[in-house]
C-alpha cells in the first residue's frame, strides 16, 4: 500500500519540523518525530480538505490538541499546499510569522483551532462533531448529504491527564459521536519524565467506560497498521473512536523515549546523529520534489475533486429544496441578517428576574432565527435558557436545539467553542455566574480565537441568598471584564436584556457574556426609551433636571433600580443628580471621548458607583474624589434581600454616599 516515496514523505515531515525548531532555537521536536507517521497516513489516505479553499464548509476538521507539536502541523500544511510558504516555516516562533509557537486559528491558513492549553483541543473537537451531527440532520435529504464529514484530533498523554478530557470524552460517548476519531500519541513520556510518575490509567478501559470504540496500533511507524485502524474506526457508526498509537517520543534522536527530547532544540552532535539515523544528508528545509508531488496527487487532488462534487450536489440541492438551501447558505456565512423587530418590548414597572425575561426573549429569537441553539450545565430550570419549542439534542434527535451538557462546565465551554469554530450555527452556553470560573480557560480561548460565542450566566450576586458564599459571585464580574476581547454585559432590566442579546448575535469577532439576576428587577422607563443605550456600554438612563448634575450615580444590573430609588430620594432633598446605567464597562471605554463626556461630564466630580461585587473596575469612573459601593469580601448565607441590606445596598446608603461627597 505504501512505497519508498511515502516513507521519504514521512521523514521529510520529521526533518522539516526539526529544522523549524532548530532555526528558532525553540520548540518541541519530540512529538513531530514520533507522530509524523500517523498524521501522514491520516492526511494522505483519509482527510478530505481542499488546501486551495481552506474554508470549504464540508471539509474534514483536524485539530492538533497537543498544540506544542505545532511544527508538525505547519509542515503538513505547507506540504499539502495551504497558504503557508516555506519561508514562514523558517520563521517559526518569530514575531509576526504565520508559524507561532502554538497553532492559532485565524492566523495560519488551515489551522482549525487554537490549541496549546492541553485538553481543550479534545473539547473543541467534540463540539465540532456535535455541530456536524446537528447540521447534517437539519439539512441533509435523500441523495443530498450537504453536511457529511469527520472530525479528527491528535492528542497526547498530557491531554488525557487534563480534567477537561474526562468531561469532553464522557460527553462525546454519551452523544455517540461516531464521526469523531482521536489519534492518541501514546509515548509514555511527559515533560518532567516517565509518564508512570504521574499517570497509570488503563486508557482502553477508561474510554470504553465512556462508550468509545477503542483501537490500538502497536507500532507507530507501521503505516499499514495505522491505515487499517483508521479505516476500522470509520467503518462503525455507533461511537466515537480513540486509536492508541504506541510511539517512541523523539524517534531516531539521541535520548529518544525520554523527556529530554520533548521540548528543546538538538545540540549539534545530537542533530548529526539524528540525520545519520534517517540517512538524511540534505540541507535544512529541503523538500524533495517527489514529496511535493505525492502530497499534491493525494491531498490536493482528492480535496479539489471532493469540493467540486459537493458544489455540484449543492447546486442540485438548491433546485430541489430551494428554501432549505437558502437557509443553509445563509447559516454558513455565520451572519444574522434579521432587524430584530421581533424582540419583545417590556412596559415599565413589573418586577421579574432578568433570567426569566431572558427566557421570554430567547423564545422569540429561537422562533425567528433557526440557527440558534445552546445549552446549560444541568441548570436549564435555573438559567431559563431552554428553547421551549425544541427537544433535547441527542443522536436520536440531532435536530433538537437544547444541549444538555450535564455538570461539565469546562467541557461545555470547550464544546461550544468547537461548535462556533465549525460554523453554521450560533451557539450559547449557560450556568451560574459563580461557576464561570470552571469555564474561564475556554472563555479565554474563545476570546483569543475571536469567535462569537454567547455565555449566559445567571444568579449574579449576593442576592442568590441561602446558597451562601460558595454560590454568590463577588470577583467573577471583574475577572471576566479583565479578559481581552470579551464583551461583558450586565443588563439592568428586561429591555436591556433584549438589547444585550441583539449585541451578542451581531458579534462576529468576539464572545459576549450576558449576566442575569435571580431576583426580580422592574422594567425601567429609561431603558425602554433608550433602546441604543446598552450598545454604547453606558448611558444616562435618568437625567438630571438642570443642565449639569450635582452628582452622578453609576450602576449596572439590578443596582440600577436601586440608583433610581436613591435619585428620587435625593430629589426630595433638593439634590439634582443623574443616573447612568453601565452594563458594559469595556464597551463604554471604546466610545468616543465626546460621548463619554456627555454621559460623565468631567467637571462633575461627585460620583458614586453601585455594584454588588468587586469595586476594582470602577476606579476610572469615580476618580479619586468619588466613592464605590461594592463588595470586597465573600457573601453570606441567608435571605437574599436581607443579605443585600446587610452589605449596605439600600437607597438610604446611596443617598448618604452622595451627600457625603456633596459636603
Amino acid at each position: 500500500m505504501f512505497d519508498e516515496t511515502d516513507q521519504l514523505s514521512v521523514n521529510t515531515l520529521r526533518m522539516l519540523s526539526v529544522d523549524e525548531v532548530q532555526a528558532a532555537n525553540s520548540g518541541h521536536p519530540g512529538l513531530p518525530l514520533d507522530a509524523a507517521p500517523m498524521t501522514y497516513v491520516l492526511w494522505q489516505k483519509f482527510l478530505n480538505t481542499n488546501p486551495k479553499d481552506s474554508k470549504w464548509f464540508n471539509r474534514d476538521r483536524f485539530i492538533l490538541s497537543a498544540g506544542h507539536g505545532s511544527a508538525l502541523l505547519y509542515s503538513l500544511l505547507h506540504l499539502s499546499g495551504f497558504d503557508l510558504p516555506l519561508d514562514e516555516l523558517k520563521r517559526f516562533r518569530q514575531i509576526g510569522s504565520k508559524t507561532p509557537g502554538h497553532p492559532e486559528y485565524g492566523h495560519t491558513d488551515g489551522v482549525e483551532a487554537t490549541t496549546g492549553p492541553l485538553g481543550q483541543g479534545i473539547g473543541m473537537a467534540v463540539g465540532m462533531a456535535m455541530a456536524e451531527l446537528h447540521l447534517g440532520a437539519t439539512y441533509n435529504r435523500d441523495n443530498f448529504k450537504v453536511v457529511d464529514h469527520y472530525t479528527y484530533a491528535l492528542c497526547g498523554d498530557g491531554d488525557l491527564m487534563e480534567g477537561i478530557s474526562h468531561e469532553s470524552a464522557s460527553l462525546a460517548g454519551h452523544y455517540g459521536l461516531d464521526k469523531l476519531i482521536m489519534l492518541y500519541d501514546s509515548n509514555d513520556v511527559s515533560l518532567d519524565g516517565p509518564l508512570s510518575n504521574s499517570f497509570n490509567e488503563n486508557v482502553k478501559e477508561r474510554f470504553e467506560a465512556y462508550h468509545w470504540n477503542y483501537l490500538r496500533v502497536e507500532d507507530g511507524n507501521d503505516l499499514d497498521e495505522i491505515t487499517t485502524a483508521i479505516a476500522k474506526a470509520k467503518s462503525q457508526h455507533e461511537k466515537p473512536t480513540i486509536i492508541e498509537v504506541k510511539t517512541q517520543i523523539g524517534y531516531g534522536a539521541p535520548g529518544a523515549g525520554t523527556h529530554k527530547v520533548h521540548g528543546a532544540p538538538f545540540k549539534e552532535d545530537a542533530l548529526a546523529k539524528l540525520h545519520e539515523f534517517y540517512n538524511w544528508d540534505k540541507p535544512a528545509f529541503t523538500v524533495p520534489a517527489r514529496v511535493y508531488d505525492r502530497f499534491n496527487e493525494q491531498i490536493q487532488t482528492r480535496g479539489a475533486q471532493a469540493q467540486s462534487d459537493w458544489n455540484q450536489m449543492l447546486a442540485e440541492y438548491s433546485q430541489t429544496y430551494p428554501e432549505l438551501a437558502q437557509q443553509f447558505k445563509q447559516a454558513v456565512t455565520g451572519k444574522i441578517t434579521t432587524d430584530f423587530s421581533f424582540l419583545p418590548v417590556f412596559e415599565d414597572g413589573e418586577s421579574k428576574a432578568t433570567r426569566a425575561t431572558g427566557s421570554t426573549i430567547l423564545q422569540s429569537m429561537a422562533e425567528s432565527i433557526p440557527t440558534i441553539w445552546g445549552g446549560s450545565a444541568d441548570l436549564f430550570s435555573s438559567n431559563k435558557t431552554q428553547i421551549d419549542e425544541s427537544d433535547r439534542f441527542s443522536k436520536q434527535n440531532p435536530t433538537s436545539r437544547n444541549l444538555w451538557f450535564g455538570v461539565r462546565e469546562f467541557g461545555e465551554a470547550a464544546a461550544i467553542n468547537g461548535i462556533a469554530l465549525h460554523g453554521g450555527t450560533r451557539v450559547y452556553g449557560s450556568t451560574f455566574m459563580v461557576f464561570s470560573d470552571y469555564m474561564r480557560a475556554a472563555i479565554r480561548l474563545a476570546a483569543i480565537q475571536k469567535i462569537p460565542v454567547t455565555y449566559v450566566f445567571t444568579h449574579d450576586s449576593i442576592a442568590v441568598g441561602e446558597d451562601g458564599p460558595t454560590h454568590e459571585p463577588v470577583e467573577q464580574l471583574v475577572s471576566l471584564q479583565a479578559i481581552p476581547n470579551v464583551e461583558v454585559i450586565r443588563p439592568a432590566d428586561a429591555n436591556e436584556v433584549a438589547a444585550a442579546w441583539k449585541v451578542a448575535l451581531k458579534s462576529t469577532d468576539h464572545p459576549v457574556v450576558i449576566i442575569l439576576t435571580r431576583q426580580g428587577v422592574p422594567a425601567l422607563a429609561g431603558a425602554r426609551t433608550n433602546p441604543d443605550g446598552l450598545s454604547r456600554g453606558g448611558y444616562v438612563i435618568s437625567p438630571q433636571k438642570a443642565a449639569k448634575p450635582e452628582a452622578i450615580i453609576m450602576a449596572s444590573g439590578s443596582e440600577v433600580s436601586l440608583a433610581l430609588e436613591a435619585q428620587a430620594q435625593l430629589d426630595k432633598q433638593g439634590k439634582d443628580v443623574s443616573v447612568v446605567s453601565m452594563p458594559s464597562i469595556k464597551t463604554f471605554n471604546a466610545q468616543s471621548a465626546d460621548y463619554q463626556e456627555k454621559v460623565l461630564p468631567n467637571e462633575v466630580r461627585n460620583r458614586v458607583s453601585i455594584e454588588m461585587g468587586s469595586c476594582q473596575a470602577w476606579g476610572k469612573f469615580v476618580g479619586l474624589d468619588g466613592k464605590s459601593l461594592g463588595i470586597d469580601q465573600f457573601g453570606l448565607s441567608g435571605n437574599g434581600q436581607e443579605i443585600v441590606k446587610e452589605f449596605g445596598f439600600t437607597p438610604e446608603n446611596v443617598v448618604a454616599a452622595v451627600n457625603e461627597l456633596s459636603k
